[in-house]
This record gives C-alpha cells, sequence and structure tokens, in this order.
C-alpha cells in the first residue's frame, strides 16, 4: 500500500496545475505516493496535457461536477493508507507531505490533519478555525473593521499558528486523513456543489470520534485563487445554496455548542 495518494481536481486551471504537480514531485522524494487528477470538464487543455502524464492518475468528467463530487471520484480510486485533497492553486514546500504523514503517525487518534498555509509572500494564511455561524459567513463578506473585528476568535487570527493544535475545522485547500478514519466516515457531502464541504468533513470527523488537528511542521503555499467574487455570480449562488444546505442540515444558525468539535469537545 502507497503511503499516501493525492487528489487533485482541476477545471480551467493548466496554469495552476503544472507547477501544483511539479512541486509534489520535486519535494516528495521520500514518499511512496500517488496523484490521482479529476479534470472536472475544462477547456483550456487540461485534459490533452494530463494524458501525457503517465505516472498520473486521471480521471475525466465532461463537465464540472462541482468540488466534493470530484473529490469523491479521487478519493474512491485511492489506494493509500492515508488520503489527501490538494487544490490546484497550491504549492509544495520541501517534505511537507511527508512530515504531515510522520505527524498523522504519530497521532493515531487523529482523523483528520492539515498543515500551515502560506500565500505568495510568506504570510501565514488563517486556515484553522472554530465552526462559523451565519452571521460570521455574513462578515467575510463585509471589508470593514468591525466585521474584521467579529471574525477574530473564529478565525483563532490572535494566535501564532506555530504550534500543534486541535481545532474545530482546517480548510480543504491541505487536508490528509487517515484511510480508517475515511473508511468509518464516507465520501464528502456531494449535495454541497462548491462551499462548506470542509467544514463538514471535519465536523462528521469529530462526531464520529476522531480529532481533527493543525500541523504547522508541514508548509503549504496556497495561491488562494477565490472563484466567489462577484455577488451574483453562477458559483456564488451555488456557494449560498452550499452553506444553506450545511446549516439546514446541522439545524443551527447562530449557536455552535451543539457542534461536535475541539472546543464544546473540552467543555463536555
Amino acid at each position: 500500500m502507497k503511503d499516501l495518494s493525492i487528489v487533485i481536481i482541476t477545471y480551467n486551471s493548466r496554469k495552476l496545475l503544472e507547477p501544483c504537480i511539479e512541486s509534489v514531485r520535486h519535494n516528495t522524494r521520500s514518499l511512496d505516493y500517488e496523484i490521482i487528477v479529476v479534470e472536472n470538464g475544462s477547456e483550456d487543455g487540461s485534459a490533452e496535457w494530463l494524458r501525457t502524464q503517465t505516472d498520473i492518475k486521471s480521471v475525466f468528467n465532461d463537465r464540472n461536477r462541482g468540488v466534493a463530487p470530484a473529490r469523491n471520484q479521487g478519493l474512491s480510486i485511492a489506494e493509500g493508507r492515508y488520503l489527501m485533497i490538494l487544490d490546484v492553486d497550491t504549492m509544495v514546500e520541501q517534505d511537507a507531505f511527508a512530515t504531515l504523514v510522520a505527524c498523522m503517525d504519530a497521532h493515531p487518534e487523529t482523523g483528520l490533519a492539515a498543515p500551515k498555509l502560506t500565500d505568495g509572500g510568506g504570510e501565514v494564511q488563517l486556515s484553522c478555525r472554530y465552526y462559523p455561524t451565519a452571521v460570521t459567513k455574513l462578515y467575510r463578506r463585509i471589508p470593514l473593521g468591525f466585521a474584521k473585528k467579529r471574525l477574530v476568535r473564529e478565525t483563532l487570527a490572535d494566535w501564532s499558528h506555530d504550534s500543534e493544535r486541535a481545532v474545530d475545522y482546517v480548510i480543504g485547500a491541505c487536508q490528509i486523513f487517515r484511510r480508517e478514519a475515511f473508511e468509518q466516515v464516507g465520501l464528502l457531502d456531494e449535495n454541497i456543489f462548491y462551499g462548506p464541504e470542509d467544514i463538514d468533513y471535519c465536523l462528521r470527523m469529530w462526531a464520529a470520534g476522531w480529532t481533527v488537528m493543525y500541523f504547522p511542521q508541514a508548509v503549504v503555499k496556497h495561491l488562494e485563487r477565490r472563484i466567489t467574487t462577484k455577488l451574483l455570480s453562477k458559483m456564488t449562488l451555488r456557494h449560498a445554496w452550499g452553506l444553506a444546505h450545511f446549516f439546514w442540515k446541522y439545524k443551527y444558525l447562530l449557536n455552535t455548542r451543539k457542534l461536535n468539535g475541539c472546543e464544546n469537545r473540552k467543555k463536555g
């Protein structure tokens, strides 16, 4: 069995896909790994390029099936003892994935974890958080000081991000799963085309008795290409539907106390 299966989905992202994969190849030499790319109906030559890459398992869709369904296609054929979802707008630092695997080996209670994410300038991204509410999701759309202040606690903005920590959830730009946990929890929620599938999956990990961890020893650069910047774009509306589904699924809007997670487990 391979150490790690890395699942990447791409949709019209040829310019990002090649450097992302090259960074994996160059900086993941100490692991026995596989790369699985789900090509989500692109029209930019991604499919043609992938067909020339003999070391990549490729899945070709004739349309954009969305994030969760496409990732599930890749996860379903993964053979590693650890499984990873990786955004196409990332660049892997030296031995980042080997470090993540070592951290998971050292923490058998951990079902899902993530590395430290940095932006193009090397600044730490606030990638591990407490569960959101409907109000804090709205605040993220308001570029004003009072809104940012309200998000400090949820995004752990007042924490250095330099030490291991159990957290409610980590964003889906790079998540590693233990196979045993994945087989117990199941696939991503395909009712979420694009949106909080990462929050949902971490919540399900906690509910199944696993811990969600942040491991800053491993570093991945994340360019964070947002695709919901337009207020009324088709993707923004699909994102809003995903959020509505999430809040309906867990029957909450403003109070996260009943949710399974790091903070509430400590209180319990």
